[in-house]
């Protein structure tokens, strides 16, 4: 660890690790930034003899709603115990003074995350099909928690779970397009149209695919921490299962994330193999699956066009921006593509 990222407050964290954090004696802490995540920010934070994980809001201004350090913390803390893997929680520290915004403090799990071609390049077919199926069982397992009994029921709301995303998203869309795009908008009207009833509500990720997942170092058929939670909350737990198979590759969707890596190794499984075990392990019905993973793309769409509005502006750094304009319209005609083959004539055009 070197120089100290932006972000971290050292000096003011060290006092605050000792009084919260087990195990921390007030020694001098060093911190280094820790790459994933889609916005909020990622750190290990060390006193030289034991390594903890912080994570807090991006820096400058932030919606508070969409980056609640309070929330991440307390999913992570209702699942201590149960059959989602996820990490230890130590502390957490709604008083801004301290490091600028809300964090908490986490254990930091041994693993590795499967991000790139190169990354599942290495997997040899069979660790690759083990590695689909625990992603698929980690899935309906966090799907049927019993988010009462954990003490979740007031983490979100439901009934209206459904209308109210796709309203939402819309809403999105609006505030941050560049332009017109007329399969966006086609594309809304169709999923408006044909929401399907929602199956009991259960515990979502919000973001779950495969490289937000850590994998054993020594098994890749085993998840030993599923990570960033900042989307998570009570819904239908098919928008999970929809985002995940655009991220995982379908064959009417452009390569999104590590769906390229994915396609170009054998052992992974189909997408109709990981919707067949999903059904079978979850017992939910997939009949309406089709509304779902178009949502995800209108979704992904969405989130597409804000980072496209802010490298019009000159706002984000690094390679591939001028890209996502291109993406954004891609997305949307493949969500079109996958109504138009629906069963559900809602759907259609």
């Amino acid at each position: 660890m070197g120089e100290t990222p932006e972000g971290v407050d050292l000096e003011r964290l060290a006092p605050w690790f000792a009084e919260h954090v087990a195990g921390a004696t007030g020694a001098p802490l060093r911190a280094e930034l820790i790459a994933g995540g889609r916005s909020n920010l990622t750190y290990a934070v060390s006193d030289g003899t034991r390594t903890w994980v912080l994570r807090r809001p991006p820096l400058g201004h932030v919606v508070e709603t969409a980056h609640d350090m309070g929330r991440e913390h307390r999913v992570l803390a209702a699942l201590q115990g149960s059959d989602v893997p996820v990490p230890r929680v130590d502390a957490f520290c709604s008083d801004p003074d301290v490091n600028g915004a809300p964090f908490y403090v986490m254990e930091r799990v041994d693993g590795r995350i499967l991000r790139t071609p190169d990354d599942m390049a290495g997997l040899g077919p069979d660790d690759a099909r083990r590695c689909s199926i625990e992603l698929v069982e980690v899935l309906a397992r966090l799907h049927a928690v019993d988010y009462e009994a954990v003490g979740l029921s007031e983490f979100g709301r439901p009934d209206g779970f459904l209308a109210r995303n796709v309203a939402r998203w819309g809403k999105q869309w609006a505030a941050n397009k560049t332009r017109d795009v007329a399969e966006i908008d086609e594309l809304a009207r169709r999923l408006d149209r044909a929401l399907p009833p929602s199956g009991p509500a259960a515990i979502i990720h919000g973001d779950y695919r495969l490289d937000n997942t850590m994998l054993a170092n020594d098994d890749a058929g085993r998840i030993v921490a599923v990570l960033d939670w900042e989307m998570s909350t009570l819904g239908d737990p098919l928008t999970d299962l929809g985002l995940f198979l655009v991220y995982w590759g379908t064959d009417t969707g452009p390569a999104v994330g590590s769906s390229a890596g994915i396609a170009s190794t054998t052992g992974f499984l189909g997408s109709d193999e990981i919707v067949a075990r999903y059904a079978d392990r979850s017992g939910r019905s997939i009949e309406h699956l089709d509304f779902y993973v178009a949502f995800a793309m209108y979704k992904l769409a969405v989130i597409l066009e804000g980072i496209n509005a802010r490298f019009l502006m000159g706002k984000t750094l690094g390679e591939g921006f001028d890209e996502m304009g291109e993406m954004v319209v891609q997305l949307a005609r493949s969500g079109l593509d996958v109504a138009d083959a629906a069963p559900d004539p809602a759907l259609h055009r």
